[in-house]
């Protein structure tokens, strides 16, 4: 029997689609991440290099760099005040951060959305525009500039970084839970500690956890609102406009390790919450 749809066009529709070219998709991607990370890469390199200066031809490897920063008292005072800062401000963000998540959770207010875009003004704005206006303002006030003075800085474009995965999570909590616990007799406070703050505990420490890698990481803002005492990031700063070895490197390749576990981390709290 001759088949009657043998010689009849086949509709467009039913036309199997042309197959995607994996190596092509491939081949970007990779272009893509070697341009993202391949400085990076070079600069971890770069810190076991046996070099006296920061550049290839590659020499050998070398942990001396590393002894080398350990040893160095600048760096271990940088440190220790980049810490101050980072842990003062993430203190004061959060906290900052959590009480307006509430504000903007629970009430209705007038310029609630005005509230809520000027509370993100700071880390949209350009650095140095944001460093510029706060020593200005340090200024006006006659604040000498301080570890307190970038405390304040940093705390300002650390509050929407906090605010963000505790308005998320906030969004997200059952009002009947906080309803039961007023019908059985707790008072507000009881029930913001007892029930709402443990439902948004992993958003409030993956809050405080980027705005803390934020502030040990800033160097714009911080270089208008430094006095005599640098941070860590400062420190780099000025060591390369003098004399660049690989120190440099190790120094930085340490605070990547750190800030990238850090990062994990606050994501990884928030995964888990999903």
């Amino acid at each position: 029997m001759i088949n009657q749809f043998a010689d009849s066009p086949v509709h467009p529709l039913l036309h199997p689609r042309k197959q995607a070219k994996p190596w092509l998709l491939a081949s970007w991607t990779t272009l893509v991440y070697g341009f993202l990370y391949l400085p990076i890469a070079v600069l971890i390199l770069m810190s076991f290099n046996d070099s006296a200066i920061l550049s290839l031809p590659f020499k050998g490897i070398t942990l001396d760099w590393y002894d080398l920063t350990f040893r160095d008292q600048s760096i271990r005072l940088s440190l220790i005040n980049s810490l101050k800062v980072a842990a003062s401000a993430t203190l004061l963000a959060t906290m900052l951060g959590l009480f307006a998540a509430f504000a903007i959770y629970r009430y209705q207010f007038f310029g609630k959305n005005a509230f809520r875009i000027a509370l993100n003004l700071p880390i949209l704005l350009p650095g140095i525009v944001t460093g510029v206006a706060m020593l200005a303002y340090f200024s006006d006030l006659g604040l000498e500039l301080s570890l307190w003075t970038i405390i304040i800085g940093h705390a300002m474009f650390g509050i929407p970084v906090a605010l963000g995965p505790i308005l998320t999570r906030l969004s997200q909590f059952p009002r009947r839970l906080e309803e039961a616990a007023y019908d059985l007799g707790a008072k507000p406070g009881e029930v913001f500690r007892d029930v709402i703050f443990p439902y948004i505990r992993s958003a409030v420490i993956s809050g405080a956890l980027l705005a803390f890698t934020l502030s040990f990481d800033e160097v714009v803002v911080t270089i208008f609102l430094t006095g005599r005492d640098n941070t860590l990031p400062i420190e780099i700063w000025g060591r390369l406009r003098t004399d660049i070895t690989p120190e440099i490197a190790a120094v930085a390749t340490l605070i990547l390790v750190v800030s990238g576990a850090i990062v994990v981390l606050s994501q990884s709290l928030i995964n888990q919450d999903s």
